[in-house]
């Protein structure tokens, strides 16, 4: 293990560890604090980065910035519980792992990098559309509560169509990455390439 992926790891670990250490009812002292510390971890983060040159600084920062984000978005979850901080955590680690995913991209060339850019993307739309997923059923899931049984059928059928939308963009997002791997392809190998991924994503 090279001397960059211990200080990611150690610094990952750090900021994960002081969003998730904070209790799950908070005082407004306890998280004025909790917040210090994150601000203290994530600098402490970025001075880590700085010894690094090159795309491995770049990840690195990417890395430390996307785990400050989702350590913010958690103690405001902690802090203020809902199912709205609940999907911006989720949504702030979809980000978090889309940027540094991003920058590893940078390391890489030609087809290579058009294909790790597209399963970057497509990463970042399953997570996200598996949260909104969430968000609606559990939205849905709250209306229907205390209510009678056509109240719970509609909240299912809710959650199901949330659950097909979902399951819509994340076809939508492999096909994009299915196509840019026939990039590498020409002629009627490319367009073998290009008839299969359509017909195996219904395109």
């Amino acid at each position: 293990m090279n001397k960059f992926r211990i200080n990611a790891t150690a610094i990952a670990i750090g900021l994960a560890f002081s969003a998730c250490a904070v209790a799950q009812t908070l005082s407004k002292d306890q998280y004025k604090s909790a917040g210090e510390g994150i601000a203290a971890e994530y600098k402490s983060a970025g001075e880590a980065c700085g010894s690094l040159s090159g795309n491995a600084k770049d990840i690195c920062k990417a890395e430390a910035s996307g785990n400050q984000k989702l350590a913010k978005a958690q103690l405001e979850a902690d802090y203020k519980p809902s199912k709205e901080a609940t999907y911006k955590v989720r949504v702030a680690r979809a980000d978090a792992d889309y940027s540094v995913a991003m920058e590893k991209c940078d390391d890489k060339a030609g087809n290579v990098k058009d294909v790790c850019v597209k399963e970057a993307k497509a990463a970042s739309v399953a997570a996200k559309a598996d949260a909104k997923a969430w968000m609606k059923t559990a939205t849905a899931n709250a209306e229907a509560a205390g209510t009678a049984a056509a109240a719970t059928s509609k909240a299912t059928e809710k959650g199901a169509d949330a659950r097909k939308e979902a399951a819509a963009d994340k076809r939508d997002a492999d096909y994009a990455v299915a196509k840019e791997r026939c990039e590498a392809f020409a002629g009627d190998a490319k367009n073998n390439c290009l008839s299969d991924a359509k017909a195996r994503f219904g395109k």
